[in-house]
């Protein structure tokens, strides 16, 4: 498998989290598919490239990251040939049902999400979360009343500002803008494009720390969820 950098302390223990529900996942898995599954050549996992680091690409062009590395382990021990099918994020419905893709791994949250899609998880936790220039003159969710905020389309952060509860504090942004991947709202946000992200914890807290921006996380969050891997409804296979 494909090593992606020292894992930290905190690192190891999502790890050893996501390794003892692999297990899980696999037994699931193999009983659900029964002789379809042995009868299947390949396991195809859609992923978004621009979500380390579930999910990336690496300086040497290949595709890496924590889920799947686990996916890739999955397919192992199931016989089948790992395929890694990078897709965009709004599109992952349609990947999904016309059979591009086996499933959609790859951070992603099974809160909101349960009758839409057959999940095996959850496998771990993660928060939404809005990071901010560290000097910036904002602590708390009130403070981005005003301010210009980002979020990926289609995504589980933009999911939890929609709900009834947050509508008020969605309604006192500025603007809020849609994008297309969290590497480009990093860039925004560098740049003084817009005041703050609402992303995943996970990837924000990896982003920061790899790339050592001047970035910090909000200590408020907006929302708590679990990651799954989704397959299309009803697909036991």
């Amino acid at each position: 498998m494909a090593m992606w950098g020292k894992v930290s302390g905190k690192g190891k223990k999502m790890r050893a989290l996501a390794l003892g529900v692999l297990t899980l996942s696999v037994l699931a898995l193999a009983a659900c598919g029964g002789k379809k599954a042995e009868q299947a050549s390949s396991f195809t996992v859609g992923f978004d490239q621009e979500f380390p680091p579930m999910g990336f690409v690496a300086e040497d062009g290949s595709y890496i990251g924590y889920d799947l590395e686990l996916a890739e382990e999955v397919a192992k021990r199931l016989n089948l040939e790992f395929v890694a099918k990078p897709i965009n994020w709004d599109g992952k419905d349609l990947e999904l049902n016309s059979g591009n893709i086996d499933c959609i791994w790859n951070g992603f949250s099974m809160n909101g999400r349960e009758d839409k899609y057959t999940f095996v998880g959850p496998y771990m936790a993660n928060r939404q979360v809005f990071v901010i220039k560290a000097d910036a003159n904002i602590s708390t969710l009130s403070d981005l009343a005003g301010k210009t905020v980002e979020v990926q389309k289609d995504s589980s952060g933009l999911q939890a500002l929609s709900r009834e509860e947050n509508k008020s504090l969605m309604d006192s942004f500025a603007s809020l803008v849609e994008v297309g991947d969290y590497q480009s709202a990093m860039m925004d946000l560098e740049t003084g494009a817009c005041d703050a992200i609402c992303m995943d914890s996970v990837v924000a807290e990896y982003q920061i720390k790899s790339a050592n921006k001047l970035f910090t996380l909000l200590s408020e969050s907006l929302s708590e969820e679990e990651y799954g891997i989704g397959f299309k409804k009803g697909n036991a296979e």
